[in-house]
């Protein structure tokens, strides 16, 4: 392990040249033609040009869209850092200049934010290259919203085509007042399963229920009851989130309609309460349709998500520390785990460690305004990742380039430094 200390100072070197302007454009340019999963073809585009013009080797198309830089610079540890690319379908109501031009599409998770991090920290590191030895592997993932882009990425020899990590990071960007950074040792974000439930009733005239079976009322009494899974089947210790996202059904108001669709999102922390969660989802199903009267047994069907993602503790409190010494260390913290989910885990092989943190962001006048006397209380009240309202302040995006940067430099040096 490094000297905090000596690694931040390296870094503040490294990053003092870094144009401001420059990250903002790129930014701004990412933000206004955001790209769904699987189609970040002009992002990757976008990420590979500038990797190649600071010397990485660069493959495009890996896992589909993904783009992947390597800087070989010596003996030493190889260093992944991930960065993903992919919008939402969401249609953004921010109000900016730069905002989205592509209807119904938004960078509301942020992810423009990391590629504009990644981009960064990656030419920082190819000028400063004198100052390390190892191999820094730059990973731009595709599809980390809706298509398991990581695990898409493995399938296509990801940890077989490219030099081999021994550490993998990421950051995200959040909501909360600028200039914080946690670090949560150990567990950190959730598992999320999707489950999609089919209830076959026998449709008809909507002024003749009695010679129907309506899979609406079927469905709205499963959605009704699923709400007690959590509140009284998980131990009030454990934490779980039931969610129905999706009900379908029906063409006309004057029409039973034979067949209703939910699609649910199951989010755990432990593999127990998962199983019970879901065996719990099953029962409820199965018992309505059989209460209602269900001609044939409903369908459902898990599908897999996300697992948890578990930092490895030493490392994070080794990339803490680094960020202690280069914000101060009043700028970091352990949020705690949370409910949300990422698949940045399934780019790290069984044994490798990773380490994954936050990065605040909310507009210093968006916080103030926010109601609430406390950081807790604001933090409730502003734009989360995925509204259509989310808009990272951009002070934050070099000093997203010095977090990515300094982790990588806590293994980069080590040899150098002899510790």
């Amino acid at each position: 392990m490094t000297d905090p200390a000596a690694v931040a100072r390296l870094t503040e070197e490294l990053t003092a040249g870094l144009k401001t302007g420059d990250l903002e454009d790129f930014y701004r340019d990412l933000h206004r033609h955001p790209e769904l999963s699987f189609q970040e073809h002009r992002t990757a585009a976008r990420l590979a040009a500038r990797l190649r013009a600071a010397g990485y080797a660069v493959t495009e198309g890996v896992g589909r869209t993904g783009v992947v830089g390597v800087l070989a610079n010596g003996d030493g540890p190889v260093v992944w850092l991930r960065g993903d690319m992919d919008a939402l379908p969401v249609r953004e109501a921010t109000g900016l200049p730069y905002a989205s031009t592509v209807e119904g599409v938004m960078h509301a998770c942020g992810h423009d934010c990391h590629v504009t991090w990644l981009m960064g920290a990656a030419e920082a590191l190819a000028a400063g290259r004198a100052a390390w030895s190892g191999t820094v592997v730059v990973v731009g993932q595709p599809a980390e919203e809706a298509g398991g882009g990581a695990g898409v990425m493995a399938a296509d020899g990801v940890h077989e085509r490219f030099p081999f990590p021994d550490v993998v990071l990421g950051q995200h960007v959040v909501p909360g007042r600028t200039g914080c950074y946690s670090h949560t040792p150990g567990l950190i974000m959730s598992a999320s399963d999707g489950v999609e439930v089919v209830v076959t009733g026998v449709g008809g005239h909507g002024s003749r229920p009695e010679s129907t079976v309506d899979p609406v009322v079927t469905a709205a009494h499963i959605v009704t009851r699923l709400q007690t899974v959590v509140a009284r089947e998980v131990a009030a210790k454990d934490s779980a989130v039931v969610t129905v996202g999706q009900f379908h059904a029906g063409t006309k108001s004057n029409i039973i309609p034979a067949e209703a669709r939910l699609a649910l999102n199951v989010r755990s922390q432990d593999d127990r309460v998962r199983e019970r969660i879901l065996g719990a989802v099953r029962r409820i199903v199965e018992g309505e349709c059989l209460a209602a009267g269900c001609p044939v047994p409903p369908g459902i069907t898990v599908v897999p998500g996300y697992p948890n993602t578990v930092n490895d503790a030493a490392l994070d409190q080794e990339i803490a520390a680094v960020h202690r010494e280069l914000f101060g260390a009043a700028s970091v913290f352990d949020f705690g785990p949370e409910m949300g989910s990422e698949d940045f885990s399934l780019l790290a092989p069984p044994g490798v460690p990773y380490d994954y943190w936050y990065v605040t962001a909310t507009p210093d006048a968006v916080w103030q305004a926010a109601p609430g006397e406390t950081d807790e209380e604001r933090f409730g009240n502003v734009p989360d990742n995925h509204s259509p309202l989310f808009a990272p302040d951009l002070s934050v995006l070099a000093p997203g380039v010095r977090t990515l940067v300094s982790a990588a430099l806590s293994r980069l040096t080590a040899e150098r430094s002899g510790t």
